[in-house]
């Protein structure tokens, strides 16, 4: 029996689930769930609060949302009202040159808090990979290391979204990120694949982003994996402020508060490179992706974006 409560203006639900032409939606003041039908391109994503009246859904103001644009141009959302970006890695398949990079500038310029996993601990090639994560982004964020098959860092992931918060993994396909979820809820049993020996890389098993309450708090939503990860609304201010392992540059401060830090006079960038303090390899990424945050008007191919709370009253 639905014992959802009704009023004239409707109900007030939470879109757990999408399935392309339709959503599923949960109602927590009766613990119902209702699967309700929209268009194809309507807009919702999951995380969305919405209020339905009619069988017709209308979306409530957000405070955060993830979208990604994909290879042929078309935009996805990918999830509302975030607070963390989990940014799952593993040394098998390994991730394309910049996906860290921007998907954590993406995160810091939207208010999300990116956290960097390292997955897949139980493999031979983890270690290697795992200093050399750790070495390159240890000092500018969180990273947790961690084995979905063995169990090995479950807990503090547990503990990481005991906050209260609301979180989405999002990595290349094959990263394993449906066996971390299966490992935080074993009931799920979500499909998971095995990684192509020749191409090293994975096959989607994840088709459809999905919200789940974890047991210890927090909430978590799975999305399909995606193997470029492109930012667009990011300028270069922001891209030179937020990119990692450019932290001590801001104690120091460049000269000029909008320094692109490419050839900039009294740039810190250019200063701590020369001393050795900050890593070539680094410094070459940054310049791929300045370039591309360059021509981000013409072919932008990712955004996250932050609304503001109107206040009440």
């Amino acid at each position: 029996m639905n014992t959802t409560q009704q009023s004239d203006t409707g109900e007030n639900g939470l879109i757990v689930a999408h399935y392309g032409v339709a959503v599923e939606v949960f109602f927590a003041t009766s613990n119902d769930r209702r699967t309700v039908r929209v268009k194809r391109n309507s807009g919702h994503v999951v995380g969305d609060q919405v209020i339905i009246q009619d069988e017709i859904l209308t979306r409530l103001e957000r405070k955060s949302e993830l979208s990604r644009m994909d290879a042929r141009g078309g935009v996805h959302l990918v999830g509302a009202n975030l607070d963390i970006l989990c940014i799952v890695v593993s040394c098998e398949p390994l991730p394309p040159l910049g996906f860290i990079d921007r998907a954590i500038v993406a995160a810091r310029a939207t208010g999300l808090r990116p956290v960097l996993i390292i997955n897949k601990e139980d493999l031979p090639c983890s270690a290697a990979y795992r200093s050399e994560v750790q070495l390159t982004y240890g000092e500018s964020l969180t990273t947790l290391s961690m084995s979905a098959i063995t169990g090995t860092g479950l807990s503090q992931l547990k503990g990481l979204f005991s906050e209260g918060l609301r979180g989405i993994f999002v990595g290349t396909t094959g990263v394993g990120k449906s066996s971390i979820l299966n490992g935080l809820l074993p009931a799920l049993n979500l499909q998971t694949g095995e990684i192509n020996e020749t191409t090293k890389r994975g096959r989607h098993t994840t088709t459809v982003s999905t919200l789940h309450t974890l047991p210890g708090g927090g909430e978590l939503v799975d999305s399909p994996g995606f193997n470029d990860f492109g930012l667009v609304a990011i300028d270069v201010r922001q891209l030179a402020l937020y990119f990692p392992g450019f932290e001590p540059a801001r104690e120091t401060g460049c000269r000029f508060r909008d320094c692109r830090h490419r050839d900039e006079p009294d740039c810190a960038v250019s200063h701590l490179l020369a001393a050795g303090a900050i890593n070539n390899d680094r410094y070459t990424t940054y310049l791929q992706i300045l370039s591309e945050v360059d021509g981000l008007t013409v072919e932008p191919k990712y955004r996250v974006k932050r609304h503001r709370r109107k206040k009440s009253g």
